[in-house]
């Protein structure tokens, strides 16, 4: 059984079970999704049956919560600069229901403290709501398939490990390439990257519970965005519901071009909630 030593870190995070690809086991818990063609994962596929869970966009406003949705801590490790796993750093109280900070400016974080109203927030959602199989990019490798949906990219950086996703697709006909890929592209928490087995053409992706993860990146100084977590629906402002996905991340931090969605412009801007991981 082996583990690869980036994983070994933030292993724990995804349980201690293993699932095989073609008869191989594999690290993490990564399941096979039957009956996918395309690099849409939908709530179908999700590790988590449908139920209440919601996040709502309110215009120029914060996120609602609603569904009991479990609300934790998680810091990015990283290793000689490069990010290498996740780390709990705790969870908050049950609520049932709850708003969560979209301007960036509120003095109770990640909840949302109604600051947006007096700074005049726009919280404008300009993300492409085409289907994600509508506009990535591939990348055709020996036995794995990528696909890469840039403008999602976070800026979490765990694709940059060993010698990088793309690489080691490219090399995935290596069994241990092969294996590196599947641990790399699934520690994405904006789902930018997805892989496809392709002797059966399955979807090959890390089952999440419902949650979301409120990101801290220690290494960079800077607060990350929501990560979103188990196929929870995320409706607009206008009552448009997104496509349901395994993992997106949602901008915390109010500068991100392409709202709901996290973009990165965290580290541009230096966003600090103030967290004491940053102090570290």
């Amino acid at each position: 059984m082996w583990i690869p030593i980036y994983r070994a870190k933030a292993y724990r995070h995804f349980g201690s079970f293993f699932s095989k690809v073609d008869g191989k086991s594999i690290p993490g818990g990564v399941f096979n999704y039957r009956g996918i063609v395309s690099c849409t994962l939908t709530m179908s596929e999700s590790s988590s049956s449908p139920g209440k869970e919601k996040i709502v966009v309110m215009k120029d406003g914060p996120y609602v919560v609603s569904g009991s949705v479990p609300l934790v801590k998680e810091n990015i490790i990283s290793e000689g600069g490069i990010s290498t796993g996740w780390e709990k750093g705790g969870r908050y109280p049950d609520r049932k229901a709850y708003t969560l900070c979209r301007c960036g400016r509120t003095s109770t974080p990640p909840y949302c403290d109604n600051t947006h109203t007096s700074i005049g927030f726009d919280g404008t959602e300009k993300a492409d709501r085409a289907p994600l199989s509508e506009r990535c990019a591939v990348l055709e490798g020996p036995t794995l398939t990528l696909y890469d949906r840039k403008d999602l990219c976070a800026r979490a950086g765990h694709c940059q490990q060993l010698t990088g996703a793309w690489t080691l697709v490219k090399h995935s006909d290596e069994e241990e390439k092969r294996i590196a890929a599947i641990g790399v592209v699934n520690e994405c928490p904006a789902g930018r990257l997805v892989l496809r087995n392709k002797k059966n053409d399955e979807i090959i992706e890390i089952p999440a519970e419902k949650e979301i993860a409120v990101v801290q990146h220690p290494h960079k100084g800077v607060s990350g965005p929501l990560w979103v977590r188990g196929g929870i629906p995320i409706v607009a402002a206008d009552s448009e519901t997104y496509e349901v996905r395994n993992r997106v991340t949602l901008c915390r931090c109010g500068a991100s071009e392409r709202k709901p969605f996290c973009d990165g412009s965290h580290i541009s801007i230096n966003y600090n909630d103030g967290d004491p991981s940053l102090k570290r």
